[in-house]
């Protein structure tokens, strides 16, 4: 790829950028982000959510419970 076909990829690019309105610009911006993944599950999958998802239960079943008990200790 030459100088010449890099600014001219660069100004057409520019040009269609600009010939929008500002309005539609915003739309088209949250659309790519509500379409985006989040970080966590971009870098590492599942396994940070199955764990968040883990730890979040674990600790909802403590504060509903009047005793902390180990899970371990738990007869139920």
């Amino acid at each position: 790829m030459s100088i010449n076909d890099y600014v001219k990829y660069v100004t057409q690019t520019a040009v269609r950028h600009f010939e929008k309105t500002p309005q539609e610009r915003k739309t088209i911006k949250q659309l790519r982000k509500t379409e985006k993944q989040s970080f966590l599950f971009r870098w590492f999958g599942v396994i940070p959510y199955a764990l968040m998802f883990f730890l979040r239960k674990i600790r909802n079943r403590d504060r509903n419970s009047t005793v902390s008990i180990p899970f371990f200790m738990s007869t139920g």
